[in-house]
């Protein structure tokens, strides 16, 4: 008889080996979620490692992983439910208030890690811990079918010898057949998972709630443990004391408070609190000569994002709302708090590693979306007639991007004087005008010439209007516009963060063309604002190596060209491109020609 399951086991089981965990430390902060929901103050990560042999050498390699926690424990039921994969004590919508929901935790990381989990789980008033376990291989060969019903089994020996079994009640969960593990040693377990283990629950450590150990031995010597680190509060908004980041800030926060802003939102007839918070770095934070490059700079580079926090506990350090390759942006923090009772409207994944609906307004310019007297609850109310389930975000989404915005102002304004322009931007905006004279008399005519035959008095009133409507004060505007059109310049070079992925844009506006170029595009970094740096003081070290970055910049920039041509879909489109690519060289070649 063929098997028509809805979901055969094993394809099912294969399919949440691949369930998405972002590496071997998110899958097992799922087992911590667990412990954290159980009440459990004391939490200890156990890695057991082996000696291999490979290619004649010995090698230490995991053995085993194991989460053991001081909590409640499990009965029989909820030990055999936790083992199922979407079941759980949290699933319905009222039980929404803790860290628990999705009952996926356990099964899915733990299978996306080892071919084999085990629980031992006892309570204070049972006699012997209760024991149940999955195992892949036995799955994949139609050996197990449902999770077996737990009985009682004491713990092993080996993990009596490591944890802590003092508590009357708790968990103990272990791993083995580490097949998918991409960190073979406790080492690498550690290093790569005390950084993200603190950040995601600083609040639950800050605040005493839980302590997290991670303890490592080797099989052959379970006397001695090989490594043990107890995990820091991680802050990325730096507002914290006591926590991971280098001195001279260990002790005392390196960023000070801003601001924050509360929000309602009303979701199923109940009222839920929505806090945004706001951090900037200290001057002391950024003084020396490269911040960036001292220890706490380096810390703070690795801590760049938006903070989505859930029950207290960080879902996602979300890059999405950032310029990621720039590095002033580690100087500033936000966090977004919301409870359990948002999932739905947050979208949070059900491996608890993102808040994705949020998320996706990131890319979205609030702002730009309300025209003509619009308000942001008009636009909410035809994002709800819509039925999109992001429009109640929309005014958060806004306070955030518009704070954003001010940090990044202040970031740079703790800067000033340190950097300024060494050249007159006019004598190139002169020069690629004489250049274009030069093409017109060769009979090349553009698009914007046609406005040129305009009155000039009419030309200065749209250019002024067109830089006031970019934020440009009105007197500086109209001399500005004046000096422009008097001067018969056909060119104005500005600098503005685009939301587009292009470099630079390029519009027509009365008969002048605006060439902006996109201050968050790597190639302005790379290619502009590494030359406009002050040069007072900088060592010719300092200044080879800037030249050195920006014609490695500009071959970057050209070896994209050669790409985007390969990727041309067809012949025509190929042949297309590569023509443009002459042509432009012709007109550049007018250009840059020296004219001294």
């Amino acid at each position: 008889m063929p098997d028509f399951d809805i979901v055969p086991a094993r394809l099912a089981v294969k399919a949440m080996r691949d369930n998405g965990y972002k590496n071997p430390a998110y899958a097992i902060c799922e087992l911590i979620d667990n412990a954290i929901q159980a009440k459990a103050t004391d939490v200890q990560l156990l890695c057991v490692e082996e000696k291999v042999t490979l290619n004649g050498r010995n090698y230490s390699r995991l053995k085993n992983i194991a989460i053991l926690d001081n909590g409640e424990g499990m009965d029989s039921k909820t030990l055999r439910a936790s083992l199922q994969f979407g079941n759980g004590k949290y699933l319905d919508y009222d039980k929404h208030t803790g860290i628990g929901r999705f009952g996926m935790g356990l099964p899915c990381s733990s299978i996306s890690q080892a071919q084999k989990v085990e629980v031992w789980t006892w309570q204070k008033q049972t006699k012997d811990p209760l024991y149940s376990y999955l195992d892949v291989e036995e799955i994949n060969n139609g050996l197990l079918t449902e999770v077996p019903n737990p009985s009682t089994k004491a713990v092993p020996k080996l993990w009596k010898s490591v944890g802590d079994f003092s508590n009357k009640s708790g968990t103990l969960v272990v791993w083995s057949g580490l097949d998918r593990c991409i960190w073979k040693t406790s080492q690498s377990i550690f290093e790569n998972s005390e950084f993200l283990i603190g950040r995601i629950y600083r609040h639950f450590i800050m605040k005493k709630k839980v302590s997290i150990r991670m303890i490592s031995y080797d099989l052959a010597d379970l006397k001695k443990p090989k490594l043990s680190i107890t995990a820091m509060p991680n802050d990325p908004m730096y507002l914290m004391e006591k926590t991971s980041c280098p001195s001279p800030f260990d002790k005392s926060p390196m960023f000070d408070f801003i601001n924050e802003h509360e929000f309602v939102v009303d979701y199923r007839n109940k009222l839920h609190s929505v806090k945004l918070r706001f951090s900037l770095a200290r001057k002391e934070a950024r003084a020396g000569g490269s911040p960036g490059d001292a220890p706490h700079g380096k810390h703070a580079d690795k801590n760049k994002g938006v903070s989505i926090v859930r029950a207290d506990r960080e879902l996602d350090l979300d890059t999405r709302w950032t310029i990621g390759y720039d590095p002033r942006e580690r100087w500033w923090g936000a966090e977004i708090i919301f409870p359990p009772g948002l999932d739905d409207i947050f979208g949070v994944t059900n491996n608890k590693q993102a808040a994705n609906h949020f998320s996706e307004l990131a890319k979205i310019e609030i702002d730009d979306l309300l025209k003509d007297g619009k308000t942001i609850h008009q636009l909410k109310d035809e994002w709800n007639d819509c039925g999109d389930p992001r429009a109640p975000l929309l005014e958060i989404a806004q306070t955030l991007q518009k704070n954003i915005r001010i940090l990044r102002s202040n970031v740079k304004e703790q800067t000033r004087g340190k950097k300024k322009k060494r050249y007159d931007q006019s004598h190139v905006e002169a020069k690629a005008t004489e250049a274009t004279q030069e093409r017109k008399v060769e009979g090349h005519v553009g698009l914007s010439d046609k406005f040129e035959d305009r009155p000039k008095e009419e030309r200065i009133k749209e250019l002024s209007e067109d830089l006031i409507s970019e934020g440009t004060e009105l007197q500086e505007a109209v001399e500005r516009a004046a000096s422009i059109i008097e001067n018969n310049l056909k060119y104005e070079i500005l600098e503005a963060n685009i939301e587009s992925p292009a470099f630079f844009s390029v519009r027509q506006v009365a008969g002048i063309l605006k060439v902006t170029l996109n201050t968050s595009h790597p190639a302005y970094d790379n290619l502009v604002e590494i030359l406009e740096e002050d040069v007072d003081g900088a060592s010719n070290e300092t200044l080879r190596e800037r030249l050195k970055n920006a014609l490695d910049g500009l071959k970057l920039l050209l070896t994209a060209w050669a790409r985007y041509e390969d990727e041309q879909p067809d012949g025509v489109r190929r042949e297309k491109t590569q023509e443009a690519r002459t042509d432009w060289g012709r007109v550049a070649r007018t250009f840059l020609r020296d004219r001294r």
